[in-house]
C-alpha cells in the first residue's frame, strides 16, 4: 500500500511551485502530476532534472510518475469520462471559448515558462502559444464538426443516419520543441469531442503543459476529464498497453514514435505519430532573389532549427547555387545567445546531447567532402559560457549518401545540394523517405503547379518556406515522416478522436403494419433488398 499523497490545490504557477518531496535538492521546484483535478506532488523515487538550455541552472525536477499514480489518473479519467461524454456539445465549446480567452490573457507567462525551459526567444515563444490558440478556436465549433449523416426513406419508413460519438480515454505524448503548441494540437480537440485525456508533456519542458491544465480548469473542464502525468519510459509504455485508453497521439522523434506506434496498435489504439523529417526547398533560376534568402533564413535557422518543419536542406537549380554565399553572409548576421534577451535570433539548443549530436553530423558532411561555407559549431555567447549554443551553419555539396543528409540534424544548419533541373529537384525530395513538408521558389505558376503535382510530401509551400496549414485543415505529413491514418486537428483530428455509430431503423405506420402482419404468416429468410421498393403497393 502506498503512502496517502499530498494533495494540493494550486492558484499560481504549478509549474513553478515549490514541492517538497525529499527525494530531490529541496531547494528547487518539483513539478507536480494533475490528477483529478489537483495538482499533487508526486510520490516518485525518481525525479529528472529540468534545464535552462542557457546557462545549465536546474530550474525544477519531473518526477517519474508511479504506477499507483498512472493508474488513478486512468481509473479518474475513465470516471469522469461516464459523464463528460454527456455533456452536450454546445456547453463543451462554452468552455474553449472561455479557455482560448484565458491562453491570450496569459501568453506572456506561457512565453517566459517556454523560453525559459525550451530555449526559443520570447517571441518565438509567443508563435508557439498562438499556433496551439488557433486549434483551441476550433474547438469551439466542434459540434459542426462531429455532424453525422442522414439519408430518410432508404425504403419503405427505413432511414439511415450516423453519429461521431467519442472514443473514451484518450492519451497524449508531447515533443520539446513546442511546449505549449502541440499540447493544445491534442488536448482541445479530444476533450471538444467528448473524450478524456491523459496528457504526458516531455519531461525536458513540463512547464506550459501545467500553466495550461491550471486554465483549462479555470475555464470549466471538469475534474479528471484532462490528467497531466509525467515520466519518461515507463509512463509511456503504461499509455500504450492500458486497455482503458483507446488512443494515443505522439509527436516527436523518428525511434520513439515508431515503437510506440507498434505498441499501442498491439494493444488495439487508434495511434497518430508525428516523426522525424527532412524538409527540402527547391530554388529556381526564376525565383525573386530577396524574398527567396529572406524566407530561406528564416526557416532555417529560426527555433535553432529544432521545428519539425524547419527548412534543412536547400535544392539550387541552375546558376542560383551562387546564391549561398550571400545567403551565409546574411545568416552570420544573426544573433545568438538566451532566448530571454531583446533581439537575439538564436537561442540554444535543449541539451549538450543535442548540440553534440548536431556537431558530430556537421563534422561528417564536411569528412564526406561538404564545403563549410558557415561554420556555427565554435559560436560563444558571452556571460552564457556553458549554454547549449550552436550558431547558423551552411554546407553545400552534401552528398545524398552522407549522414548530414540521411539523418535528422535537428538544429541549425542548413545542407545545400546542387541539380540541373526542377525534375532533379523533385527527383531528390521523393528519393528520401520522410515527407512532411517541402517548398519551392519560383515566379512560375506552370513551374509551381508541376512541383505540387509530382512531389512526394504533404505539405507543400509555394514561395512559402514552412507550408504548416491553418487548423481549418489538417498537419498533413506523410511517408517516413507520418505513422497513423487520421492527422492531427482539422477535419482528420475530429474523425480520429470520433468513431460512427450508423443506425438503421424502419417505423411503420401502425394500421397498415397490422394489415400486413394478418396477410404474410411466415418471416422472410432471403437477404433483405432495403432499396427495392418501387413496385410496393
Amino acid at each position: 500500500m502506498s503512502s496517502p499523497v499530498k494533495k494540493t490545490k494550486i492558484h499560481h504557477d504549478p509549474s513553478h511551485a515549490v514541492f517538497n518531496t525529499g527525494k530531490v535538492n529541496e531547494s528547487v521546484h518539483h513539478v507536480p502530476n494533475f490528477i483529478n483535478g489537483i495538482f499533487e506532488n508526486s510520490q516518485a523515487t525518481e525525479h529528472t532534472p529540468v534545464h535552462n538550455p542557457a546557462t545549465q541552472e536546474i530550474l525544477c525536477y519531473v518526477p517519474k510518475a508511479t504506477q499507483e499514480e498512472l493508474t488513478r489518473a486512468e481509473q479518474g479519467a475513465m470516471n469522469a469520462f461516464k459523464l463528460w461524454k454527456d455533456i452536450p456539445v454546445q456547453q463543451r465549446q462554452r468552455i474553449f471559448f472561455k479557455l482560448q480567452q484565458l491562453i491570450r490573457e496569459n501568453t506572456n507567462e506561457l512565453a517566459e515558462v517556454i523560453t525559459r525551459e525550451q530555449g526559443k526567444t520570447l517571441q518565438d515563444a509567443r508563435g508557439d502559444v498562438f499556433r496551439g490558440l488557433e486549434v483551441v478556436e476550433t474547438a469551439c465549433n466542434a459540434g459542426s464538426m462531429m455532424m453525422g449523416e442522414t439519408i430518410e426513406n432508404l425504403s419503405k419508413h427505413l432511414d439511415t443516419y450516423s453519429y461521431r460519438q467519442p472514443l473514451g480515454v484518450t492519451a497524449g505524448i508531447c515533443p520539446f520543441n513546442f511546449p505549449a503548441m502541440i499540447p493544445l494540437w491534442m488536448f482541445p480537440v479530444a476533450l471538444a469531442t467528448g473524450n478524456c485525456m491523459i496528457l504526458k508533456p516531455s519531461e525536458r519542458v513540463p512547464g506550459a503543459a501545467m500553466i495550461l491544465a491550471r486554465l483549462a480548469q479555470e475555464a470549466g473542464v471538469p475534474d479528471g476529464v484532462l490528467q497531466i502525468v509525467h515520466g519518461m519510459h515507463d509512463t509511456v509504455n503504461f499509455l500504450c498497453d492500458s486497455p482503458v485508453i483507446r488512443s494515443v497521439s505522439f509527436v516527436g522523434g523518428d525511434r520513439a514514435g515508431r515503437v510506440i506506434f507498434a505498441r499501442a496498435t498491439a494493444a488495439g489504439k487508434r495511434v497518430q505519430a508525428n516523426m522525424a523529417a527532412k524538409n527540402h526547398a527547391v530554388v529556381l533560376p526564376d525565383a525573386d532573389k530577396e524574398t527567396t534568402l529572406k524566407a530561406i533564413i528564416g526557416a532555417a535557422f529560426g527555433a535553432a532549427g529544432q521545428r519539425c518543419m524547419a527548412l534543412s536542406v536547400v535544392i539550387w537549380v541552375g546558376g542560383t547555387v551562387e546564391w549561398v554565399h550571400e545567403l551565409a553572409e546574411r545568416a552570420k548576421t544573426l544573433k545568438v545567445g538566451p532566448g530571454c534577451d531583446e533581439g537575439v535570433d538564436l537561442g540554444p539548443m535543449i541539451s549538450p546531447a543535442a548540440r553534440e549530436r548536431a556537431v558530430k553530423l556537421v563534422t561528417e558532411g564536411i569528412t564526406a567532402g561538404a564545403e563549410c561555407v558557415l561554420d556555427g559549431r565554435h559560436v560563444l555567447v558571452k556571460g552564457y559560457e556553458q549554454g547549449n549554443f550552436l550558431g547558423p551553419t551552411i554546407l553545400s555539396d552534401v552528398s545524398v549518401k552522407s549522414t548530414a543528409y540521411t539523418e535528422e540534424i535537428f538544429g541549425p544548419v542548413l545542407i545545400c545540394m546542387r541539380a540541373a533541373s526542377l525534375e532533379e529537384g523533385i527527383d531528390i525530395i521523393n528519393e528520401n523517405p520522410y515527407g512532411n513538408g517541402c517548398a519551392v521558389f519560383t515566379s512560375s505558376g506552370g513551374s509551381g503547379r508541376k512541383f505540387q503535382r509530382e512531389v512526394l510530401v504533404g505539405q507543400v509551400g509555394i514561395n512559402v518556406p514552412i507550408p504548416v496549414p491553418l487548423p481549418l485543415f489538417s498537419f498533413s505529413g506523410s511517408r517516413g515522416s507520418f505513422l497513423g491514418d487520421m492527422h492531427f486537428y482539422g477535419k482528420q483530428g475530429y474523425h480520429f478522436f470520433t468513431q460512427t455509430k450508423t443506425i438503421t431503423s424502419k417505423w411503420d405506420d401502425k394500421e397498415k403494419e397490422k394489415e400486413r402482419d394478418a396477410s404474410t404468416a411466415n418471416s422472410s429468410l432471403s437477404m433483405p433488398l432495403l432499396g427495392d421498393t418501387i413496385t410496393s403497393k
